[in-house]
Parts: C-alpha cells; structure tokens; sequence
C-alpha cells in the first residue's frame, strides 16, 4: 500500500514539474517564436532580457514589490497570529474568516473589486495600491503559517522569561521571536513568492511603470509570443527554486559544521 502511494506520489510530481522542464530547453531556443524541441541553441534570448529595459524594469518592480509585500504581510500577520491563537474575544471566528477570504475568493472577481475600489482612491496604477493587494493576497497563508506555530509554541519559555523580570518586549523578541523564526521566515517565503508570481490583479491594477514581471510576460505573449518569454519564465523558476533550497542549503552546512567542529573536539 505505502509503495503505491510512493508511486502515485512520484507520478503526480512528474506530471506537475514536467512542463517546467519544457520551459527551460525552449529558453535557449535559436527559434524566433516559441518551439519544443528547439531546432538551435543559443544565449540570444537571456541576453535580450538582461539589456531590454522593458523586461528589466518590471524585473526590479516585482522585487521592490515583493519585498515591500512580505514586509508589511509580516508587520500585520505576526499580531494577528498571535489576537487568533491566545485570545478569545466576539469576532474572533469572524476575523479568521475574514483573513481567509483571499484564499476563498477568484482572483478575477477581487481584481474587479480592486480596480473599482482603488481606482475611486487613486491607487490604480502605483508601487501602493499594488503593494497593498499582495498585502491581502499573502496574509492568509502568512497567518496559517504562523497560528500553526503557535500553537505548538511552548509559553512556558516565556513564564521563565517573565519569572526572572523581562519585559513583554524583551521576552518576545529575545525568547519567543528567535523559537518561531523558522515559521516566520516561511511566511515572509510564501508571501514574497505569492507577490512575485501575482498576474491577473496586477494586471488590472498596475501601470506601465509599475508594471510587473508577470505582468510583462503575459502581454508579451499576447502580443507577440516573444520567446524571450522562456528565458523570463526559467529566471523565475530558477529564482523560486533557490529561494526554496536556499535554507535547506543553510542548514546543511550548519550542520556539517557542528559535525566537524565535533570531530575536531573530540
């Protein structure tokens, strides 16, 4: 039984991940449109998305957006996190709901809502309005996130803290924040690639210059079937896969570290 399902599981992740291995081979396509299997090779296209302003400059938005987004989704999922797992007040039902919705609601029905909105607020069209909507689109998944963590939390590592006279704030960030770092670095994570990777509000939204990478790309290949396309969708995946391995890399080499230094101790 556990093999089928090893199998099944293998399967499934094959049939995801194989289109994203068709994605990159076509990046180096000597083609002038989009083909699989690529007739010649070259760095033409990689090159003509590291020097066109027109793909540079929705590369830099996204990453200022990105950022500014797990930034502040961190500021308002963290205190939220905490109201939902160690309070108890009317409305607290409600307010996870509330939180969730994003996750609940098409794209398309919240960037109609969005468009209207922030358009009588004149927010179409700025780093704001855009930064603000990934905001809500990354704060359900942050908030998961981090009400899991804590509720595994053990507060008796701040009843200690408390015993021996820390202030709240000392014992949050000198006790509690340190325990769930790991959970907060996997929701800044989430929400950065939640924004980076954001197309259908963006598009709605954003402007040409707040264009976004994503944004870019899909009036790219509405316009043209640039396959300079191919080469922003593997920087993408690139990107994101780094930024998945990248702890997973740390903390192999914290512990090879600890290893060695233990060999050398003994």
């Amino acid at each position: 039984m556990m093999k089928s399902l090893k199998t099944l599981a293998v399967l499934i992740a094959l049939f995801i991940a194989v289109p994203l291995f068709i994605v990159v081979p076509m990046s180096f396509s000597a083609n002038a449109s989009l083909q699989f299997p690529p007739s010649a090779y070259w760095w033409g296209n990689y090159q003509h998305f590291f020097s066109d302003i027109n793909w540079m400059q929705p590369l830099f938005n996204s990453l200022y957006i990105g950022l500014a987004t797990t930034l502040l989704t961190l500021a308002l999922a963290i205190p939220a996190s905490f109201a939902l797992v160690r309070h108890y007040f009317i409305g607290r039902t409600a307010l996870n709901l509330l939180l969730m919705l994003p996750m609940i609601v098409p794209q398309i029905v919240m960037a109609l809502g969005y468009y209207l909105y922030f358009g009588r607020l004149h927010l179409t069209q700025s780093f704001t309005g855009i930064i603000i909507v990934h905001t809500c689109l990354g704060i359900p998944v942050a908030t998961l996130i981090l009400t899991a963590a804590l509720r595994s939390f053990d507060a008796n590592l701040e009843h200690a803290a408390h015993s021996l006279g820390a202030p709240a704030l000392t014992t949050f960030w000198l006790v509690t924040l340190p325990v769930l770092r790991p959970a907060v670095l996997v929701a800044g994570l989430f929400a950065f690639i939640q924004s980076f990777d954001e197309t259908v509000i963006a598009v709605f939204i954003s402007g040409r210059d707040t264009a976004t990478l994503p944004r870019q790309m899909f009036n790219s290949f509405r316009m043209e079937a640039d396959p300079v396309i191919s080469a922003a969708s593997s920087f993408l995946f690139i990107l994101v896969l780094a930024a998945l391995l990248l702890p997973l890399a740390v903390r192999l080499t914290r512990r090879s570290s600890g290893s060695a230094a233990g060999h050398l101790a003994r």
